[in-house]
Parts: structure tokens; C-alpha cells; sequence
């Protein structure tokens, strides 16, 4: 029955490479049921008491919106593309619209809820698909290179191999604690699973990783050097959930911030999710090899719908905005093909929301080497990239730079489709850039400069 469903015998795969593929991806994203909370309640900062959401709801609501709009997604495209609420939106939700403009948590939901609703018109519509479509091969090719390099990126940061730094911006981490040695013992193990070929490399070192990290928190005379936010077992199994903010959103940011600022601030977010989303989708399809020739998506307008009601979701049950996360590689990798590794991930979501405790046992320096090897799986198309021709390899350069650079996959998008459409325009072959392109090239080069804006108009 499950096999019919799915079609896993057409995709080549069966039951068990799926729900191993499903664990690995929950397991890889899961930092997310803590971290959103974090987020929200402004990170336990008494001085934000009475401006945060209480933590528990938030954690019920992450759990609940990436559950139900993980199964939907599964059931409903038969991808292994998994959901939670962004991270980068939650920072927009809490820092900018809540402490900056000071609207009320439901106000600044309700933003979220607004964009996701006009982008899923924009899918049904057709609009969202055709602008997926209008985007040249190379440039595809050019933003899944960008999400490996960006998810790389993040595993690298998360095991402590790469920090800020005041004076050049990023640095050598500091090898001084024992989080980083679980990072290089898990980086290590699943690379040599990797290369002899192991079915769930990904997910044995993500296992390994964790037990290490227990073992070395509760090892007598090494505490010590350990820190706060390595692997703990947990005190309970058990939590029940809070829907205290389910449902809690309103339209007040037009009273609260005038028609004009509130339109701006609605499009920011909606620029910032419909290209997150598109970029996703395109990595992770050219990942597990669902794009055709032409670098298209086979039934990507129920994807997108998907994920375009799914910010409507986040927002009506105060999650932030849920999105196609990129982190579903990880699952990919270990070989899931089908809407079934979706579901398990779902279904691991509903699960976290009663298990919370014991979900919070992986620490991300765990999760930091799959994240780390995926980025470098995904980094094997840049050999297809026409590099001969400069109109189009300097944009993708873009792409695929900006985004690490800026943590931000939109803005790496928007750097690389500014780039290739004026390059065409002036060298005289404007004629070759389909003409979506240059309406969303005009809308990201609006989007950079609504500061300037700003300070020009006073609003």
C-alpha cells in the first residue's frame, strides 16, 4: 500500500531507505524546535519579558505548523522536501517588526500570514511558476552550487570551525572546548562511511556524534571543559503542549504603521520568501535529480502552493513564516526520493511537540557534518556551468558567492538576476533575457534600495 502510494518502486527506492532518509533530515532540521522558540521569546531576556512569546507555545506551534505542512507536502507532490519556520523570517518577526516597529506579536503574524496568502495567489495564478521557469539553465545550475556553499557554510559555523570576528569578519574557530571535538568526530566518521559507501552515513554520524557528546558531558573530570549546550539527557521525556497562541494574528500593522510602510514591509518579507523557496526547490531538486534537461521541476506549481500556504500557516498559528528547508539534502543524500520521507518527518514534528525533552538531545555540533558534507554533495554541478561565457558566469559567480557571504539565499538570487539581466541589456542582447527576469530583477533592485528609499522620502 505504502510502496503504491509513494510510486517507490518507479523512483528506486523502497520503505526503509525513505523513513532513514526521513530521520535524517528531522534530525539534521531539528535544531529548529528550540531555536524558533528562541527567537520568539527574545532569548529568555528578562528586560523582553513582557514583549516575547512564552516559549512552551512557541514550541508547540513550531512543532505543529512543520508536521502538518511536512505531511501535506509528502502526500500531496510525493517530494522529500521538508518544512519548518524559516530561520532568518523568525529574526525579521521578532527584531524588526516586534522591538523595531513595535507592533504587537498578532500584528506582526499577521504580515506573515498576508505574504503567504499573496504568494499563494501568485502560484495559483500561475505567476510563481513561470518565474521559475523564465530562469536560465545556468543560473539554476549557479544557485544549487550557492545552497551547497551555504549550507557548508552553516555546518562549518555550527561546529565551531568558523567564528565572527570584529577585525576580519570571520575566523578560525576557537579549539579550546570539547563541542568542537564532536564536530571533528562526526565530520570524520561520516566521511569515512561516505567513502565506503555505508546506507545511512549521514544518520549513523549523526547517532555517533550525539553519544559522544553525552558521553563526554557526563565523563568524570571533563565537564569542565564542555559546553552548556552539549548533549544533555533530559530530566523528562515527556511535555505537554501549549496552544495558548494558535490562532492569535490580526491586520493591525496598517494602523500601526501607515498603508505605504506596511505594504513595503510585506513585500520585503514576501521578496524574501518566494526566492528562498525557489532556490530551495531548485537545489534540492537538482541534489536528488528530479530536474529535467531543462532544469525544470515536474508538478512544482503543488510545491509551491504548498509552501506558499504553509507561510499562511506559520503565521496563523504564530510559528513565523513555515518554509521549504534546504536542510531536506541531508535526507536526500542518504537516498530519499519519494513524499514518504516528508511524511516521516512530519510525523517525527507531531511527535517532538509530547518529546521535546528528548528531541533536544542532539546538539548541533552533531548535525554540523552532514550539513557540511551535503554542501559539498551539492557543489558537483559547477562543472556545468558555462564559464566560456561571461554574460552568464559572472552572474552565477554572484549567486553562489553572495549567498553564503549575506546568509541569505534571496539575496544571492537577487545579486545574480540584477547582474545577468543588465549585462544582457547594455551588451546588446537584451532580447535573450525572458521578460520575467526583468520584472524581478526590478523588484530585488527595489528591495535593495528601500533604505535609501527611506532616508529619500521619509517614510
Amino acid at each position: 500500500m505504502i510502496k503504491r502510494s509513494f510510486n517507490l518502486d518507479e523512483l528506486g527506492t523502497n520503505v526503509r531507505t525513505e523513513i532513514l532518509a526521513g530521520v535524517t533530515t528531522f534530525l539534521t532540521m531539528s535544531y529548529i524546535i528550540f531555536v524558533n522558540p528562541l527567537f520568539l521569546s527574545f532569548f529568555g531576556n528578562p528586560d523582553l519579558a513582557g514583549k516575547a512569546l512564552p516559549f512552551s507555545a512557541s514550541l508547540t506551534a513550531t512543532c505543529l505548523a512543520a508536521a502538518v505542512m511536512c505531511i501535506l507536502m509528502g502526500i500531496w507532490t510525493n517530494y522529500p522536501f521538508a518544512l519548518a519556520p524559516g530561520m532568518g523570517l523568525n529574526a525579521i518577526v521578532a527584531y524588526q517588526m516586534v522591538l523595531g516597529m513595535g507592533l504587537s506579536w498578532a500584528s506582526a503574524m499577521g504580515v506573515i500570514v498576508m505574504e503567504g496568502a499573496i504568494i499563494t495567489i501568485l502560484v495559483i495564478t500561475g505567476f510563481r511558476e513561470a518565474v521559475m521557469h523564465s530562469i536560465p539553465l545556468s543560473l539554476k545550475q549557479a544557485i544549487s552550487v550557492g545552497i551547497g556553499l551555504f549550507i557548508a557554510f552553516i555546518g562549518l559555523v555550527q561546529a565551531g570551525f568558523v567564528q565572527k570576528s570584529d577585525s576580519t569578519l570571520v575566523t578560525l574557530g576557537n579549539f579550546d572546548n570539547l563541542t568542537v571535538v564532536v564536530a571533528i568526530f562526526g565530520l570524520l566518521l561520516t566521511a569515512i562511511l561516505m567513502k565506503i559507501r555505508v546506507k545511512g552515513a549521514l544518520l549513523i554520524g549523526i547517532v555517533g556524534s550525539t553519544l559522544l557528546a553525552i558521553i563526554i558531558n557526563y565523563a568524570s573530570g571533563l565537564t569542565a571543559f564542555a559546553s552548556p549546550n552539549i548533549a544533555r539527557l533530559p530530566t523528562s521525556i515527556l511535555s505537554m503542549p501549549d496552544f495558548s497562541t494558535l490562532g492569535h494574528f490580526d491586520f493591525g500593522a496598517f494602523s500601526k504603521l501607515g498603508v505605504m510602510t506596511a505594504m513595503i514591509l510585506i513585500f520585503s518579507v514576501m521578496l524574501s520568501d518566494f526566492f528562498d523557496t525557489l532556490g530551495s526547490v531548485i537545489g534540492l531538486g537538482s541534489e536528488a535529480k528530479f530536474l529535467t534537461p531543462d532544469g525544470k521541476l515536474p508538478r512544482i506549481k503543488q510545491v509551491l502552493l504548498v509552501d506558499s500556504l504553509a507561510a499562511v500557516a506559520g503565521g496563523a498559528s504564530s510559528a513565523s513564516s513555515v518554509t521549504t528547508y534546504i536542510e531536506s539534502a541531508a535526507g536526500i543524500s542518504t537516498g530519499g526520493r519519494s513524499g514518504l520521507t516528508a511524511v516521516v518527518v512530519g510525523i517525527l514534528f507531531f511527535l517532538a511537540i509530547f518529546l521535546s525533552p528528548l528531541a533536544g538531545v542532539v546538539p548541533k555540533e552533531a548535525t554540523a557534518p552532514a550539513l557540511i558534507i551535503v554542501g559539498f554533495l551539492m557543489l558537483s554541478i559547477v562543472k556545468e556551468l558555462p564559464f566560456h561565457k561571461f554574460d552568464e558566469a559572472f552572474p552565477a559567480f554572484l549567486i553562489m558567492i553572495v549567498m553564503p557571504l549575506t546568509y541569505s539565499i534571496s539575496n544571492g538570487i537577487g545579486f545574480g538576476f540584477i547582474t545577468f539581466t543588465v549585462i544582457k541589456l547594455l551588451s546588446g542582447r537584451g532580447r535573450e533575457v525572458h521578460w520575467l527576469m526583468y520584472i524581478v530583477s526590478f523588484a530585488f533592485a527595489v528591495d535593495f534600495a528601500i533604505p535609501a528609499l527611506k532616508l529619500i522620502f521619509g517614510f
